[in-house]
């Protein structure tokens, strides 16, 4: 198994060798760098001699002590020593006393006593061999985990790129500069799973940790969320934005809170699930960290739903985490629209006269209504 490590070593310092200078990232830099100190001839060549010696072509020495009861203890596998005596000076050179026994080959007892030893003889080195072993194993399968994350990388950008979609490398700040702004931002799963382009949104929110986003039934408030989430993970991961442009604080934690189907196994209600997983948020949540809300606190009435998301709103803000937040809850959103706080923005999904669906986020004041009639007319066929 060394062995071919070994092989696949070199083959690694090969690559390093031929291709280390076309790299100007930071971390490969780094990575061949190592390569080339750690894997060196010197290093290939002691593994060999010792592979070479693990062979045991010339037997084995072996010393050891007696024991309690003459019992052989303490068994240490010797390195035999370099002889450089011509053939000639071995023969006639004197000897140091020696005492030696044969085993003779139909001796089974003998040879499987012989066999003992020897293992026991061995015994440390087999260990460290394995060590050694297993320490190049979780190097290559190191290797292995962090190049499949950028060959990820690469099908992803070769994906889009096929459809046309935009990207770009997006600017990181500090997170006490509480900057976000982008511009035609994306959902990636959904641009993976449609075949035409999909409408991005632009979105200037520096200094500001709230943004409530209501607005008409299927016009893209819960992609557009979705989308935020999934960019800011892809930035933090030092990948590339799914969007013209995109530059957003750096998050300490990222956590969602959407609504879920009706489960039938659930043992209390669904007011008390979604409160549930909210006090789970919560006990795991620290400052500089961001939230998504996709109608959350809707099982119940307007007014009790509304009044407990204003409650952890509040609460959330007031310890300077940020918060996107999708609704239908009117009461809610227009509290807070009435408030006029410097450090929120509404949003609300464009629909025009007509009822169709532009997919767009403007900024807007809450209305009313979530236009549920016009899914209601496009299900059942109705035009009047």
């Amino acid at each position: 198994m060394l062995q071919m490590f070994a092989g696949m070593l070199k083959k690694l310092k090969n690559i390093a060798d031929e291709h280390a200078d076309k790299f100007d990232s930071e971390g490969f830099t780094m990575f061949f760098a190592m390569i080339n100190e750690e894997f060196g001839d010197e290093y290939f060549s002691s593994i060999q001699n010792h592979l070479r010696e693990l062979k045991f072509r010339d037997g084995v020495l072996i010393s050891a002590e007696l024991g309690k009861g003459n019992k052989g203890t303490n068994y240490i596998l010797r390195k035999p020593q370099d002889n450089n005596q011509s053939w000639i000076e071995r023969i006639f050179a004197e000897k140091p006393p020696v005492y030696t026994f044969y085993i003779d080959d139909r001796d089974q007892s003998g040879a499987r006593a012989l066999s003992e030893l020897k293992d026991r003889g061995i015994n440390l080195v087999a260990n460290a061999l394995a060590q050694s072993n297993d320490h190049i194993l979780s190097f290559f399968n190191m290797l292995r985990i962090e190049l499949g994350f950028y060959v990820g990388c690469l099908n992803l950008h070769g994906q889009l790129a096929q459809k046309g979609e935009p990207m770009s490398f997006p600017l990181p700040v500090a997170p006490g500069d509480r900057r976000r702004s982008f511009h035609g931002l994306y959902d990636v799963c959904l641009a993976l799973i449609l075949e035409q382009r999909i409408v991005g949104n632009d979105l200037n929110a520096d200094n500001k940790d709230f943004v409530i986003i209501t607005g008409a039934n299927q016009g893209g408030k819960s992609t557009f969320l979705r989308s935020i989430g999934v960019s800011q993970l892809m930035m933090q991961c030092g990948m590339f934005a799914p969007a013209e442009s995109f530059c957003s604080s750096v998050y300490d934690g990222l956590f969602t809170h959407y609504k879920r189907e009706e489960d039938a196994t659930m043992n209390s209600g669904k007011l008390d699930e979604e409160l549930s997983r909210m006090n789970d948020i919560v006990d795991n949540i620290t400052s500089n960290s961001m939230v998504l809300f996709n109608e959350s606190f809707a099982a119940t009435n307007e007014r009790e739903g509304s009044e407990i998301a204003r409650q952890i709103i509040c609460a959330l803000l007031e310890k300077r985490i940020d918060v996107f937040f999708v609704t239908h809850l009117y009461e809610f959103a227009h509290g807070f629209y009435d408030k006029k706080m410097e450090n929120s923005i509404f949003l609300r999904a464009e629909r025009q006269t007509d009822g169709k669906r532009t997919f767009k986020l403007i900024e807007e004041e809450p209305l009313q209504t979530s236009y549920g009639e016009d899914s209601y007319k496009r299900i059942f066929g109705i035009n009047n």
